[in-house]
């Protein structure tokens, strides 16, 4: 049985993107729909002395917000030095960031255009560090159907999956009969019950960039997920 999931492509995500990706045989990178401000897609927050911290790439948003993420594009350069100097600064302490920073950092010397090519190019690297070898695609290789679930449920059968794995999230929009027509078994993923692990800067927070954990545990980092296996 195959299984397939299909998110838009987030900034450097946190750990229970990954886990998600590790549960599907592929996932797709959602990234034809509307680019959305204020939400993941171009930053994700890193933890410092002082609280939460957001690292923001900053993006052209042309006209009023109608563009897809796979077109939106990056604004300037000098963001990348900014984001690995915040991440070198708060993260030099951890007991794996040289190991971590060895592969992560030349990321931050690349040239990226475009925020989806980006986005792609640090979640293949974690996947790869992580030995998540789960087949990553854009949606733009298949052909899109008109309608919400409609669409997920038919890039699913063209990627010849017969189970669709969905964030819990999506229960607000996702109609299940629309799978169940097309003889689509439907699974909602569940992010809770994480176990904490050794995490810099006080109170533990679950949500932030998965770098945290790499920084933190890094070849023990499967240990705290659900579905990444060694």
């Amino acid at each position: 049985m195959k299984k397939v999931a299909i998110v838009q492509s987030n900034y450097i995500p946190w750990k229970g993107y990954f886990d998600l990706i590790a549960a599907a045989d592929e996932f797709i990178l959602y990234d034809d729909m509307q680019y959305t401000r204020r939400d993941w897609r171009n930053r994700n927050q890193i933890k410092t002395p002082q609280g939460v911290q957001w690292l923001t790439v900053p993006v052209l948003v042309k006209g009023k917000y109608h563009q897809k993420i796979r077109d939106t594009e990056i604004d300037g350069t000098g963001w990348a030095e900014a984001h690995w100097r915040s991440l070198e600064m708060n993260y030099k302490r951890a007991p794996h960031f040289p190991e971590i920073a060895a592969w992560v950092e030349p990321l931050y010397r690349e040239s990226h255009t475009l925020l989806t090519r980006l986005n792609r190019r640090f979640i293949e690297a974690i996947c790869q560090y992580l030995g998540i070898r789960t087949r990553i695609t854009n949606s733009w290789d298949y052909t899109l159907s008109e309608g919400k679930t409609e669409r997920l449920a038919d890039l699913c059968r063209q990627a010849g999956g017969d189970e669709y794995i969905s964030g819990p999230s999506a229960r607000d929009y996702i109609d299940e009969r629309v799978f169940a027509e097309r003889g689509l078994r439907l699974t909602w993923f569940d992010y809770d019950g994480y176990p904490e692990y050794p995490q810099l800067w006080g109170e533990f927070v679950h949500g932030v960039s998965i770098l945290d954990l790499l920084f933190n545990c890094g070849p023990d980092a499967y240990r705290y997920m659900r579905h990444v296996k060694r």
